[in-house]
Parts: C-alpha cells; structure tokens; sequence
C-alpha cells in the first residue's frame, strides 16, 4: 500500500525521487487521485507553508520542496482531470510591467499549485491590458500581482483599472517587497499577502 505520509514528508525534504516514486505506486494501486494530492501533496506543502510562515525554514527550503511537489504533479494532472476532480481556484499570476523580478512571483505560483489552484503564471514585465485579455480569456477567478521596485507599483493600479474597464470580475491580491496592506487597499485590491505562504491563506479566503 503507497504510504501517503511519505509522500508528504518526501515534498517536506525536497525528496523528488521519493515523491515521484510514491505517487506512481499510489497510481498503480489505483488510489483516488485527489486523495494522493490532499493527503500525500498538499499536506506536505502545508507544512512547508507553516514552516516559512514561522521562519524556520527559507526561500531555498521551499523551492526544494515545490519541486519536489511539481515533479509529482506532473504525474498526477492527467490522472486529476481524467477522475473530474476541479482545481479550487483559478488564478492567473504576473509581475507588472516595468519589473523583470521573478523568485517571489515563482514561489506563490508553486505554493499556489501545492494548494490545489490551477496556476496560470504569465511571466514579468506584464502590461495591464495583457493581465486584463489573459484573465477573460482563461476565465480567471482570482488575479495575483507581484512588484519588487517601488516604481513598478503604480502598475498594479493600472493594472486594476484595466481589469475593470475590461469587465473582469476576478479578485485581485497584491504582493512584493515594497508592498503594504494601506497601499493594496488604496488601489482598491481585494487582497495582500506579505509572503508566498500567506498569499495561499488569502486566495482561500477569497475564493471562498
């Protein structure tokens, strides 16, 4: 019987092998896919969460442990759609225009798959009018912006603006270095998030 409490500690120590050889043998035994990712990915990805969010582990940490995760992922997608199972969430991620900073950006897309989203990254240096035609095109529900340089900020603005002018209902949160909770409410985002770990709490509650 796969052992799906080795499958999380695998994605907890950034063990790719471990992870992908655990969630092949779940597969072949004909496992519920969506039991694998609950209590094998996400639970892992959990606790790697929580372990960033207290600063007992960093950003090299966790890049470890989501490759791991998308290692597994990639086996188990196919096996997702096949069995109907639907992401919780569908969230289109960029860094705007002007900002060619990718690690935070990359990071919340990982933490957010490890979640159980379907994650659309659409790269740095993302003009509002593509955030907007993106987000109506794939049926975006929610919408993340990253900014590591206080003068790409003002892009988030724009970028909201768009989004509005465009129709798009999607919620919106906001995040990077420079970026601050009065600042998100003042252009009129729905969310902030600090860090990686919290936007997955924030995306939650939003979609929820």
């Amino acid at each position: 019987m796969a052992d799906l409490k080795a499958l999380a500690e695998a994605v907890i120590r950034g063990d790719q092998t471990t992870a992908v050889n655990v969630t092949k043998a779940a597969l072949q035994e004909k496992m519920a896919p969506k039991q694998i990712l609950d209590q094998g990915l996400i639970a892992g990805m959990d606790v790697v969460g929580a372990r960033f969010k207290n600063n007992e582990i960093y950003i090299p940490e966790v890049l470890i442990a989501a490759r791991a995760m998308k290692m597994a992922m990639e086996l188990l997608e196919p096996e997702l759609a096949k069995a109907g199972v639907k992401p919780i969430g569908r969230f289109l991620i960029g860094t705007v225009q002007g900002d060619l900073h990718d690690i935070g950006k990359n990071l919340v897309a990982m933490m957010m798959k490890g979640a159980g989203f379907e994650v659309i990254d659409l790269g740095v240096d993302v003009a509002p009018d593509r955030f907007a035609a993106e987000a109506k095109a794939k049926g975006a529900n929610l919408i993340g912006m990253s900014a590591l340089l206080t003068t790409t900020m003002p892009g988030m603005e724009k970028t909201i603006k768009a989004l509005k002018q465009a129709g798009v209902t999607a919620k919106v949160m906001v995040g990077g270095a420079p970026v601050t909770q009065s600042f998100a409410d003042r252009i009129g985002a729905h969310g902030y998030a600090p860090d990686a770990a919290s936007a997955v709490d924030t995306a939650k509650k939003l979609v929820a």
